[in-house]
């Protein structure tokens, strides 16, 4: 699933690639998917968006924003987007198709849900968008250590860091894949709660947000996620499923992995004691 580095990579590609290209024909819905939410009748999707020019595409939490004059193309969490330069390359199977004037195309396919969403721009009152738009992202400068520090509301004091910093939309697209390697680098275990952390332990799970989601998206996302031409990120995951049962690169402690909170964690036990 992709979070704030995957899309904030996509949303550049998309920048570099289709900008100021014209829609010939959109084709939504064609194999239809229990889990695919969309805005209005996906069968309106073509009506919306043919002849109309791409402009400027944005990462917005885990979505990614592809505007189009005051029409708005998001594609949410579990919607994978893929760029074909050739529209002959595109795959039989997907929830949207975007032909374009120099013969590529974008195509949508959703994995287990995903919301692909057309709209006019102030139409949709989807609550995860809306909020997504509103807060600011950890890779702004709005987003600082006051900012952070507002987010420590009454009952916080009892979750633990994964609920946290991945739970109420505290922090749009911060989700359960980055959190393992910010929490790693902060050296606070999963289920710790957060009322025993210190002010310097805060302190530092702040900057380890900031730091580690610079880097991800610096190196075009993580390698358990792909961008837009289906490559994975240059960013190698220290905690992952790609790493779990290995020596933690830091101490050489065996990394491990439990499920919790409807997922997986991983941690290392030498760098991420438990201390309630």
């Amino acid at each position: 699933m992709i979070e704030i580095p995957e899309s904030t990579t996509i949303a550049r590609q998309l920048n570099e690639t289709v900008r100021r290209r014209t829609i010939l024909r959109v084709v939504a819905n064609a194999s239809p998917h229990k889990f695919a939410f969309y805005h209005g009748d996906p069968a309106d999707y073509n009506k919306l968006l043919t002849k109309q020019v791409i402009g400027d595409s944005f990462g917005i939490g885990a979505m990614v924003e592809i505007s189009v004059g005051e029409r708005r193309i998001v594609l949410g969490d579990g919607a994978n987007l893929r760029y074909y330069d050739e529209q002959n390359k595109a795959p039989s199977k997907h929830q949207l198709l975007i032909e374009l004037d120099d013969g590529s195309a974008l195509v949508c396919s959703v994995q287990m849900y995903g919301a692909v969403l057309v709209f006019m721009d102030g139409e949709n009152d989807n609550k995860y968008y809306l909020v997504a738009k509103e807060k600011p992202q950890p890779l702004t400068d709005a987003f600082d250590s006051a900012y952070f520090d507002a987010l420590r509301t009454g009952g916080t004091e009892k979750l633990s860091a994964k609920a946290f910093l991945a739970t109420e939309q505290r922090i749009p697209g911060l989700g359960n894949g980055v959190l393992q390697d910010v929490l790693f680098d902060s050296g606070i275990h999963p289920k710790r709660k957060m009322g025993t952390l210190s002010e310097g332990e805060y302190n530092r799970l702040f900057r380890s947000v900031k730091e580690t989601l610079v880097e991800m998206t610096r190196l075009g996302g993580r390698d358990t996620e792909k961008d837009l031409f289906g490559n994975p990120g240059g960013y190698r995951t220290l905690l992952s499923r790609n790493t779990v049962g290995k020596p933690c690169p830091v101490c050489g402690t065996e990394i491990k992995k439990a499920a919790y909170m409807g997922g997986a964690i991983y941690w290392c036990h030498g760098c991420q004691p438990l201390n309630e």
